[in-house]
């Protein structure tokens, strides 16, 4: 995270710490019965941003560290151990902000996308790219090389720190990190030739910081600095879930089974928590799920009204909306 991205994170949270009488007085979430699962033990991974289940690797887990270092990742076991570290030849780390993993329906191999999509001035740069690597057979130091697509929003640059992939359609999606957030589906194909646009097509709760696809595709999972929401593929809401207090919430993923959600933080020794997902989001839908590109679009006072009023709401997103002034006016005077 940059020096501007630090001080509106800073900024997000010394909000809701402001607005604390208001959340505490909102009906609680229940707790969930976590488990810590492990602590990453390398030195050098010191800002965890994203994290994803090896596909290929049994107990192997895939991170990277945020913006200012380099194109590389981590495979790490179920100690937190590092058992190798990649580098990636033709890839630029500009504000690596998340990844995701998924298999090649054709070849069977496991794939990992790695999202640089971070922009804290909303527009600050002409394009995002989201950078694809067929996951390595062997787990020893190496280097490998990325198919690099790049994309543009319809809607103007937009700051993001969640992708997730579709299992049953391989499709991509970017979840934005706004008081207004959004899930944006890229195109069903993806073109390295040319920018691919991003479409809006569901909404997404306040400040996403990382989201993932369940592995039956059957829903998907939207985590904030706060908590988890879980949503069917059309955007409809299943529930929300309870999330760890961890120091800089940033990262989730499902387990291979889809019965519990992995999540990490930011920090030197972070740890990784394994949370239950609740029985109701277990369950299959009746119906068949709309396509996500046409997704229902579920407003965010709605989504955050059941832990909080649309008071509750607007009262923080009021105290956020100045937060963000503050920070705007320093990021132009820093340019």
């Amino acid at each position: 995270m940059d020096r501007v991205g630090d001080l509106l994170t800073k900024a997000v949270l010394a909000t809701a710490l402001a607005c604390a009488p208001v959340l505490l007085a909102a009906p609680a979430l229940a707790a969930a019965p976590e488990e810590r699962l492990f602590t990453m033990d390398d030195p050098r991974i010191t800002e965890s941003s994203g994290l994803a289940v090896s596909p290929g690797h049994k107990g192997i887990y895939y991170t990277h560290n945020d913006s200012s270092a380099a194109p590389e990742f981590f495979a790490v076991d179920s100690r937190g151990r590092t058992k190798a570290v990649f580098r990636i030849q033709n890839a630029q780390a500009r504000d690596w902000e998340a990844m995701a993993a998924s298999t090649d329906p054709q070849t069977g191999r496991g794939v990992l996308w790695f999202a640089d999509i971070g922009d804290n001035l909303d527009g600050a740069w002409p394009d995002i790219s989201v950078y694809k690597v067929t996951e390595p057979t062997t787990l020893r130091d190496g280097v490998v090389r990325a198919v690099r697509y790049r994309f543009k929003y319809s809607v103007g640059g937009r700051n993001a720190e969640g992708i997730m992939v579709d299992p049953r359609t391989g499709r991509l999606f970017v979840v934005s990190k706004e008081f207004a957030g959004a899930v944006y589906a890229a195109p069903r194909k993806l073109r390295t030739g040319r920018v691919n646009i991003l479409r809006k097509v569901a909404e997404a709760p306040i400040m996403a910081t990382d989201a993932a696809y369940a592995p039956d595709g059957q829903s998907y999972v939207v985590r904030t600095y706060f908590s988890a929401t879980i949503f069917r593929p059309g955007g409809e809401m299943i529930t929300k879930v309870a999330m760890p207090q961890l120091k800089q919430a940033e990262s989730i993923t499902f387990t291979p089974d889809g019965t519990s959600l992995l999540v990490g933080s930011e920090g030197v020794n972070s740890p990784v928590y394994r949370v239950p997902v609740p029985a109701r989001a277990l369950s299959k839908p009746t119906a068949s799920p709309k396509p996500a590109a046409s997704a229902s679009r579920v407003s965010d006072t709605a989504e955050a009204g059941r832990g909080l009023t649309a008071q509750d709401v607007l009262i923080w997103l009021g105290a956020a909306a100045g937060a963000t002034g503050v920070i705007a006016f320093i990021a132009r005077r820093s340019r």
